[in-house]
C-alpha cells in the first residue's frame, strides 16, 4: 500500500524539505519551496544479489564507435545539434511562449521524410494541430498526432508505433499516473523526464521535449531537469523577426554554433546568409557608416554600425547608443579625444546597430572609432571596407580571435579591405587586402588621408 508524505520541494534545484521555510537551504533562492505530495510505496525491499564484475570494464578495451546521427531536413537545426541528432538523446527546447518552439517541432516532423514521427501534445487538440500543420510546406505520410496529458498513453503509443522521433509538447503537461502530484509541479516534471529518458535509452528513440519558460528566462520547473537531458536548445527572439537558436549544453557536440530563422507566414526559413540581415549600405560610400565582421558562437556575421556627431545645443552633451555598451562607447570617445585630437567635448554623439542586434563583442571596437571618426570628418570610408580589432586606452588595437574566419566570410560577401591589428596573424585569403594597424591614430590616418 502507498503512503503519502507532503513535503517541500525547490522549483530552482529541486531541493527537498519536510518543512516550509522561505529560503532554500541549498541554491538560497527566495520563495521557491513549494507544497506537493511524495508517495512512498509500502513493503520491504527485495535483496537482489549482482554480478559487479560484468559490470566493471576498462576505458582502453572498449571498441571506439561514433555515435549514430539523424541528420534532420533542417540544415540550421543540424548545425546547431553538430551534425544530425543523435538516436536514443532526449533534446529539451526551450523558450518563451509565441517564439516557435512548437512550429519548429512540427515542421521538422512534416519534412523528415521516411522517418516514423510521433507528435504528442498535451496543450493542443487535434484540429487545432492540424490547422497549422496545413499552414505549414510538406508532408509526412509516417506522422502521427496523439492529444493527451498521460505518461502511460504516451509510453503505450511508443511501444506501439515504433518511431523514431517523438515530439512531446510540452512537458509541463505530462502526468505520471503514480505521482500524486498536479502537472506542471516539480515532482511531476522531474519523474516525467527521468522516465522519458529511460524509455528513449530503451527504445532507442530520439525524444524532443519542449519546456515552458520563466519570467526571468530559465526553463521552468527544477534546475535538475536540465541536467538530465542530453541536449538543451533555446530560443531567443532578440532579432525583431528572426530567430536565433542555441546550444547551452550538448553532449554530443559543440555548443558553440548557432541557428537562425526567419519567422513567415509558411513557418520558420533557415536563414542561409544571415550577414545580410544588417547590412542596409552595402556597395554605398555613406558617412558615419562601418562594417565589422561578429561571431554569434562559432558563426562570422557581419553588422552595420551607424554613427552621427552633430554640435550639442544644450547644456551637457547627448551620448546614445543603441546595441551597444553606452560606457564602452563613452570609453572609445575618450580614446579618440585624446590620441587623435578630435574635440567631443561640446558634440551630441549617437551610435546605432542595425537590425535591432545587441552586441558585446569587443572586436567591433575598431568599426566603432571607423564609424565615429567618418561622421566627425564628414566624409565616407571607402567602399568594400571593413574593421575587426578591440581598442585599449591607450590607442592600441589589439588582436581577435578567428580572424581568420572572419576575413573568409567579408571575402565571400565581396569585401575588399580589412583593417585589423598589425600583432595578428596572416591573413590567408586571396580575395581581401589585410591591412595592419597599430593604433587608433594610424587608423584614422590611413582612411582619412
Amino acid at each position: 500500500m502507498a503512503k503519502q508524505k507532503v513535503i517541500y520541494v525547490c522549483s530552482n534545484c529541486g531541493y527537498k524539505a519536510v518543512k516550509w521555510a522561505g529560503k532554500c537551504p541549498s541554491c538560497e533562492q527566495w520563495n521557491t519551496l513549494e507544497e506537493t505530495l511524495e508517495v512512498k510505496k509500502s513493503g520491504g525491499a527485495v535483496a537482489t544479489q549482482t554480478n559487479v564484475a560484468n559490470s566493471i570494464h576498462k576505458l582502453g578495451s572498449l571498441d571506439q564507435t561514433a555515435e549514430v546521427r539523424l541528420s534532420t531536413p533542417d540544415s540550421e537545426l543540424n548545425r546547431v545539434l553538430g551534425g544530425g541528432v543523435v538516436s536514443g538523446s532526449l533534446i529539451l527546447v526551450g523558450g518563451k511562449p509565441g517564439i516557435g518552439k512548437s512550429t519548429l517541432l512540427l515542421q521538422l516532423g512534416l519534412l523528415w521524410q521516411g522517418k516514423r514521427i510521433l507528435y504528442f501534445s498535451g496543450e493542443e487538440s487535434l484540429n487545432q494541430v492540424n490547422l497549422r500543420a496545413a499552414r505549414l510546406s510538406g508532408r509526412n505520410q509516417e506522422l502521427y498526432f496523439i492529444t493527451d496529458t498521460s505518461y502511460e498513453t504516451l509510453e503505450a503509443a511508443i511501444k506501439e508505433l515504433e518511431p523514431d522521433v517523438v515530439v512531446v509538447d510540452s512537458i509541463q503537461t505530462l502526468q505520471l499516473a503514480q505521482v500524486e502530484s498536479s502537472p506542471g509541479s516539480v515532482v511531476q516534471i522531474r519523474e516525467c523526464t527521468n522516465a522519458l529518458m529511460q524509455l528513449a535509452k530503451q527504445r532507442n528513440c530520439s525524444v524532443f521535449v519542449i519546456g515552458h519558460i520563466t519570467k526571468d528566462g530559465f526553463i521552468a520547473g527544477p534546475k535538475v531537469l536540465e541536467h538530465m537531458v542530453d541536449v538543451v536548445l533555446y530560443f531567443d527572439d532578440s532579432h525583431l523577426s528572426y530567430r536565433f537558436i542555441k546550444s547551452t549544453k550538448n553532449r554530443f557536440g559543440t555548443t558553440t554554433e548557432v541557428g537562425i530563422y526567419e519567422m513567415t507566414g509558411m513557418g520558420l526559413v533557415p536563414v542561409e546568409n544571415p550577414s545580410n540581415i544588417f547590412i542596409d549600405s552595402f556597395g554605398q560610400e555613406s558617412v558615419g557608416v562601418a562594417v565589422s565582421p561578429t561571431l554569434e558562437g562559432m558563426r562570422p556575421l557581419l553588422i552595420e554600425i551607424q554613427a552621427l556627431i552633430s554640435q550639442s545645443f544644450y547644456g551637457t552633451p547627448q551620448r546614445t547608443s543603441n546595441g551597444f555598451d553606452s560606457k564602452r562607447l563613452a570609453m572609445l570617445l575618450a580614446v579618440l579625444e585624446k590620441h587623435c585630437g578630435l574635440k567631443l567635448g561640446q558634440r551630441d554623439v549617437f551610435l546605432n546597430i542595425t537590425g535591432g542586434i545587441k552586441i558585446n563583442d569587443p572586436s567591433i571596437d575598431l568599426a566603432v572609432i571607423a564609424a565615429l571618426a567618418s561622421s566627425y570628418f564628414d566624409a565616407p570610408i571607402a567602399k568594400g571596407s571593413v574593421f575587426s580589432g578591440e581598442v585599449g586606452l591607450t590607442g592600441e588595437v589589439r588582436p581577435v580571435r578567428m580572424l581568420r574566419e572572419r576575413a573568409g566570410e567579408c571575402s565571400r560577401l565581396g569585401f575588399k579591405y580589412i583593417y585589423h591589428s598589425s600583432r595578428s596573424s596572416e591573413v590567408k585569403t586571396n580575395q581581401i587586402n589585410a591591412v595592419g594597424v597599430e593604433n587608433v591614430a594610424a587608423l584614422v590616418r590611413k582612411i582619412f588621408k
